[in-house]
């Protein structure tokens, strides 16, 4: 279906939600995307509820006027502190939000030792506290809060020494003792590789990114709104600096 209102937007608190843009692109190339990244009050990890639903409702608010059919909530911190009210208030717009894929690593790793990564906020939300509660009987979880990466991530040093070196030290008392670890931020993809390199090649790190993209294609398909013809994707950041807009590029294409 080809209409006037028919942009996805997808909208993160910086450059993270890049990393689940990539997984929609990959499974809807024929639609519209517009990405917005509210990097200018980066990061929400460190904020309260209140300024984080602010910030996103703000954000949403200057993105309707575009013409959606559907909003991405790439950012787990955003989706913690505000899917519900955006979910009230706006009803007719569909709306997917992002959790840690919790259920993911222990549907992997039955009777697991699972480490989830996330932003103090996400992990103090009592969203989380339900997540946590449905697997914690069945899996060792431990919560893995790593301030001042989303700030490297965004600087476009997610993989850099620098990174490396924080995770080192955030994440030395569990070296050894995982078998996977969530990636409970939408910016942790794209240190990956720093990871990999502290706790090593064997501990599996998963996301929710692709289970956001195929939950979004569920639900446009069930309202007959999926597009086809050519795609397009649209970035653009509350940060006026213009290295954001080309690292978005480059970590699309990463």
């Amino acid at each position: 279906m080809n209409r006037k209102d028919d942009l996805i937007a997808v909208f993160d608190s910086g450059v993270g939600g890049i990393s689940v843009l990539r997984h929609l692109v990959k499974l809807l190339p024929a639609e519209r995307f517009l990405y917005f990244g509210d990097s200018a009050n980066a990061p929400y990890g460190t904020r309260s509820r209140e300024e984080v639903e602010k910030l996103t409702f703000a954000a949403v608010e200057s993105l309707l006027p575009r013409g959606l059919k559907a909003l991405v909530v790439a950012c787990n911190t955003a989706t913690s502190a505000a899917i519900d009210s955006l979910r009230s208030a706006y009803p007719d717009l569909i709306i997917v939000g992002i959790e840690p894929a919790l259920k993911l690593a222990a549907d992997h790793f039955p009777g697991g030792r699972i480490g989830v990564m996330a932003t103090p906020m996400t992990l103090a939300e009592e969203k989380f506290s339900h997540l946590l509660s449905r697997y914690h009987r069945d899996s060792e979880i431990y919560k893995l809060p790593a301030p001042g990466l989303v700030e490297l991530v965004e600087a476009g040093a997610g993989n850099s020494p620098q990174a490396e070196a924080l995770l080192r030290k955030l994440l030395a008392p569990y070296v050894g003792k995982l078998d996977a670890v969530v990636l409970g931020c939408t910016h942790y993809p794209f240190a990956a590789k720093a990871l990999s390199r502290v706790l090593g090649p064997e501990v599996a790190l998963l996301d929710g990114g692709e289970g956001t993209a195929r939950e979004t294609c569920r639900r446009l398909e069930q309202a007959d709104l999926l597009r086809q013809g050519a795609g397009e994707i649209i970035i653009e950041n509350s940060s006026r600096e213009p290295a954001l807009k080309a690292l978005s590029l480059t970590l699309l294409n990463s």
